[in-house]
């Protein structure tokens, strides 16, 4: 695993001082172009508590190693913030790679005015940690997103300057979250104390499944139709502060994978958590954007929506297929594109993409899929035989056969996945050369 480095440079440390939060930001991009230090939002954020804490929480999940949870140093994260008009959302993701954090304070918690929209990183220190903790239900709290509305300290002007390791499983997953939970469907749902109840009644460690039992969650130690697998459960422990301003809870699952989301509506607010199949397991192992990665078409298509994007809230396909002139399928492909570069998320609420830009180099793209690169290696190479639907692939290691029906192949990989970590380099690959021939062929 390799990493690139990432460096945050802040004009001064974010702070809470008599009230107000300035939260220093580094460098972003928004619709006004690329920024040093943008300024988004100042406003008053009408739900003081709830967002303390939920953003606090989001500080947390960017610190934690959920598996082997020894510290490390060098391994700690600024949350990146976007501001997409109506609302800013603040993400992160563990060290570990298997959790991913989201608050999205929505048009019913602020009261401001927007300056720009755009993605930046902010910065989230100790002391602004432990002045988060101790903001209460009548506090007062106004907040500004940018570099104007530092409170002046006797810190203020000190330049700040953090240098982290950014591995490419990092990268990767943010990825893979989106396309994994564009996949996904409400499973369950409680209500007020129902909600707390269950969460402070999980257990702590191994695996468990959930499902929707009447108006109850029920816990279960082996898998039932309709049910989400849970690994971890004390990944969900950025829920538990917020339990005393939930509304409720709502789980979320796909059909066909071990994935799981857990989102709890908060006063004008959500926050969200994704979870991996396993503790152990990152999302960057996934390979659920390879197959959109394969093409051609999709790269041409991700320059051309990528240019109509503009930090909406939500991404209305329809309409980006309309102003593109492509079919809907190959937007949402070309979404996939634009998500492994940082460029989308996806929100399970509204089922709905959201543009945001996070400071990666698209162009490593290929790179941080090593499947993929060797798959298209082996179809520049000929060793890929077609033969109807099956394919033959030969390899160092012996001749590989896929089948282009469903995916399988006689690789190890396959026979130890069965395609729960997506498609192997062998049968990216045969799709690569079958995706070429019918091109020839029209």
């Amino acid at each position: 695993m390799t990493s690139a480095t990432q460096a945050y440079t802040y004009a001064a440390p974010s702070s809470l001082v008599d009230g107000r939060l300035g939260l220093a930001t580094s460098g972003g991009r928004a619709l006004s172009g690329p920024a040093v230090a943008p300024r988004f939002f100042s406003g008053v954020v009408t739900q003081a508590a709830p967002a303390a804490a939920a953003l606090l929480g989001v500080a947390d999940v960017a610190l934690a190693r959920y598996h082997q949870p020894q510290a490390r140093p060098g391994w700690v994260r600024d949350p990146v913030v976007t501001c997409n008009g109506d609302r800013l959302r603040f993400e992160s993701f563990s060290a570990c790679g298997g959790v991913y954090a989201r608050l999205d304070l929505l048009n019913g918690a602020l009261d401001g005015e927007v300056f720009d929209r755009g993605t930046t990183n902010v910065d989230v220190n100790a002391p602004l940690r432990e002045a988060l903790a101790r903001i209460g239900a009548r506090d007062p709290l106004h907040l500004g997103v940018g570099l104007d509305e530092l409170v002046v300290t006797t810190m203020d002007g000190a330049v700040v300057e953090k240098k982290v390791p950014l591995p490419e499983r990092w990268l990767r997953g943010f990825a893979e979250v989106q396309v994994i939970a564009s996949g996904m469907d409400q499973r369950g749902e409680l209500t007020g104390m129902a909600a707390v109840r269950f969460l402070r009644g999980l257990p702590k460690k191994g695996t468990v499944w959930v499902a929707q039992a009447g108006r109850e969650l029920k816990v279960s130690d082996r898998q039932v139709p309709g049910s989400v697998q849970l690994a971890g459960p004390n990944r969900l422990g950025t829920l538990l502060p917020l339990l005393r301003f939930a509304k409720s809870l709502r789980v979320y699952g796909p059909a066909d994978a071990a994935s799981s989301a857990w989102e709890l509506e908060l006063p004008g607010m959500r926050y969200t958590l994704t979870l991996s199949p396993e503790r152990w397991r990152g999302f960057s192992g996934e390979g659920a954007v390879l197959d959109d990665l394969a093409t051609d078409e999709a790269e041409n298509d991700a320059d051309v929506v990528g240019m109509l994007l503009n930090f909406e809230p939500e991404v209305e396909i329809g309409l980006l297929a309309d102003r593109a002139g492509i079919p809907a399928d190959r937007v949402r492909a070309a979404l996939t594109q634009l998500g492994v570069a940082g460029r989308v998320g996806y929100d399970l609420s509204e089922a709905a993409h959201f543009h945001r830009e996070l400071p990666y180099d698209k162009d490593n793209v290929i790179l941080l899929n090593p499947r993929l690169a060797k798959a298209r290696k082996l179809a520049d190479a000929g060793a890929v035989h077609l033969e109807g639907e099956l394919a033959t692939v030969h390899t160092s290691g012996g001749a590989r056969r896929v089948s282009l029906a469903d995916g399988s192949c006689t690789c190890e990989w396959w026979w130890d996945h069965r395609g729960s970590r997506g498609p192997c380099k062998h049968v990216l690959a045969a799709r690569i050369v079958a995706r070429a021939a019918v091109e020839v062929s029209r």
